[in-house]
């Protein structure tokens, strides 16, 4: 038999390593703009085109590489950063596997200028697929200049499932961010089709954050720090009342390098723990310095998940670093003793003569008289007449409590006499009959007695069935009416707009700033009258009609996510996912108790759908515990 086991080529194996390393364009910036950092570069500039599709090119001011390392970096598994194994555990670099470039060149075509310090020529290589089509000298500036184009032409299917452009450069840019906030004393500057859109001079960590995320985060950043022989802690986190319930910017950093570590942000969590709503969350940045040797940073592909030598004594390291920071730098109303304007405060002295500086007259009686002195009023006159003759009638305040005892007895036996059938609380008897899933045709409901409807823990609506016992999840449900609701109206183009008393501003990040240049126009089609004001900042000035009580910037910041998580385009699917989140914020929320009237005004409503069993994405909105599942229970 012939052997079956053979070695994989190169270009192969760079694409099956390019499907780990590169998933998208933001993962190509990433990967470039490290090996610029570990080039000790100063100056690193970013040009897109078409969110990355068609060019990507970063230029930095290292220091450069010679004809042959430049060729060698391209090469699967060659770095000039670790030498062996032990390596690994003392890392000062960026990158060291030596899969980028090589990962880059397999799905992509690749033209790297380069040139050293001190050198009169530099070096342009062009790679197409991982094959080298061209290596020869070249005039160039000193540092590196690598241009990637067409990612993914040779791999239809990873091209296929990109998102939408502005999904894409909503993730390049969030990738920015992360890159541009870890690295503050290096300039960094994003243009996307010759718009800037990020120019940062280098600065503090401080200024960094404000740079990029408003200055608006200013004032509501609280500095914390602490150093032992494990770990030094420092940054800033946000005071309690600026938790947000959407987009909070929480970003953790080790030794220069961006992470996600669940353990920490938990820590952090718990020090707000009774300081903010359970549904928000602060805004963090925060460094760790550890010895190199106490991490693994090579537990993925991405080196975004670390894994730390001492996690439960930095956990309380971290934990008592950010309690003493609130405590210190708490935003609690304080009494200011040292105030220019206040009245002053003489000081007792028992010696003094008229102590309080009052004239007090020895001859004042406040009895004899009810009026005010110096009116030549007597005890006698008029007004107290009066007073007296409205005392005598006080008695007149207690007739209606000085009944006939007898009266009240026979009023109370009398009830007795009546016949009171008890309903049990939350029991109500509905009109709703027969309910037909008209989508599978099967008898929901069908009864010849009223049916009764009850609610389970705020969360739950109970109804009996033809087979058993039907348990509705109120939020879903609703959800899936208001979702219906709202489409026809969209159809329609019946979504007229209600003009906010105030209007609200909402404060997005760069990222979320592209998303929503995307949506204005077609929420301006669903009722939103939504302006742009500059510095990534919108005002909401009105919401279509048919919301009532919503907060229009938690909407707004729903849409949002939801586009950017799904990558729908605009049209009939985006307005889908526009209304499903309309419905998801409108609609009434588990725990939240509902009068009986409500709860089977739900139900019919639900049954009235063609396709109740399933909200718009997919969960389930009921389920029916059968008659033979009961009867198990009590065998």
């Amino acid at each position: 038999m012939n052997d079956v086991v053979r070695l994989l080529p190169d270009s192969v194996a760079n694409q099956i390593a390019a499907g780990e390393v590169i998933q998208r364009p933001a993962s190509v910036i990433k990967e470039l703009v490290e090996n610029a950092v570990d080039a000790g570069a100063s100056n690193i500039k970013i040009y897109i085109k078409d969110a990355g599709r068609t060019m990507i090119q970063v230029v930095d001011n290292g220091c450069g590489m010679s004809p042959t390392d430049a060729r060698l970096a391209f090469e699967r598994h060659s770095t000039s950063k670790i030498q062996q194994a032990e390596d690994l555990f003392s890392l000062h670099t960026m990158g060291f596997r030596g899969e980028a470039l090589a990962s880059i060149c397999a799905v992509s075509e690749v033209e790297l200028r380069t040139m050293r310090s001190g050198d009169t020529m530099g070096t342009r290589i062009v790679i197409t697929g991982s094959k080298v089509e061209a290596q020869e000298p070249v005039a160039c500036a000193v540092g590196s200049t690598m241009t990637v184009k067409k990612l993914f032409f040779n791999v239809p299917a990873r091209r296929k499932f990109l998102k939408s452009d502005n999904v894409e450069m909503s993730h390049i840019i969030h990738e920015f961010e992360r890159l541009a906030l870890v690295n503050p004393n290096i300039e960094f500057e994003l243009r996307h089709n010759d718009t800037v859109v990020h120019q940062l001079l280098k600065g503090s960590f401080k200024q960094r954050i404000v740079e990029l995320f408003g200055k608006s985060l200013d004032k509501q950043l609280v500095p914390i720090e602490s150093a032992t022989s494990l770990v030094k802690v420092s940054g800033f986190v946000s005071r309690p009342e600026n938790a947000r319930k959407r987009g909070a910017l929480q970003y953790l950093m080790v030794n220069g390098r961006n992470m996600r570590h669940p353990y920490f942000h938990k820590a952090v969590m718990m020090c707000y723990d009774q300081l903010i709503p359970s549904d928000h969350q602060p805004n963090y940045f925060i460094n760790f310095e550890v010895d190199p040797d106490s991490i693994d940073v090579n537990i993925h592909p991405t080196k975004n998940e670390i894994k730390f030598e001492n996690e439960q004594p930095i956990w309380q390291i971290l934990s008592a670093t950010i309690k003493e920071g609130l405590g210190k730098f708490n935003a609690v109303p304080s009494i200011d003793f040292d105030m220019t304007d206040a009245p002053e405060i003489p000081v007792f002295n028992p010696n003094s003569e008229g102590r309080h500086g009052l004239d007090l007259d020895p001859s004042y009686n406040p009895f004899k008289s009810t009026v005010s002195r110096g009116t030549g009023y007597s005890p006698n006159d008029a007004g107290l007449k009066s007073i007296r003759s409205n005392i005598q009638d006080w008695d007149k305040l207690y007739a209606g409590f000085t009944g006939d005892s007898d009266q009240a007895l026979e009023r109370a036996s009398s009830l007795n006499d009546m016949e009171i059938s008890p309903e049990p609380a939350g029991m109500v008897e509905s009109s709703l009959n027969r309910m037909v899933d008209e989508s599978t045709g099967e008898i929901l409901m069908d009864t010849d007695v009223p049916a009764s409807i009850m609610q389970l823990k705020s969360r739950y609506i109970l109804t009996p069935s033809a087979s058993g016992l039907m348990v509705i999840d109120q939020h879903r449900a609703h959800v899936r009416i208001l979702f219906d609701r709202y489409m026809d109206l969209a159809k329609l183009d019946v979504l007229a707009s209600q003009r906010c008393m105030f209007p609200e501003m909402v404060r997005l990040t760069a990222s979320e700033n592209v998303i929503m240049e995307a949506l204005s126009e077609e929420l301006s089609s669903l009722g939103f009258d939504i302006s742009y004001l500059g510095d990534f900042t919108w005002s909401v000035n009105g919401m279509p009609s048919v919301l009532q009580e919503v907060n229009p910037v938690e909407l707004v910041m729903s849409m949002i996510e939801t586009y950017t998580a799904t990558g729908a385009e605009l049209g009939d699917s985006m307005r889908g996912k526009i209304a499903l989140s309309m419905a998801n914020a409108t609609a009434v929320k588990s725990g939240q108790p509902l009068s009986l009237a409500e709860m089977e005004h739900i139900v019919s409503d639900l049954f009235k759908l063609s396709s109740p069993n399933y909200t718009p994405d997919g969960h389930a909105v009921m389920s029916i515990i059968s008659f033979d599942d009961i009867q198990k229970l009590f065998n």
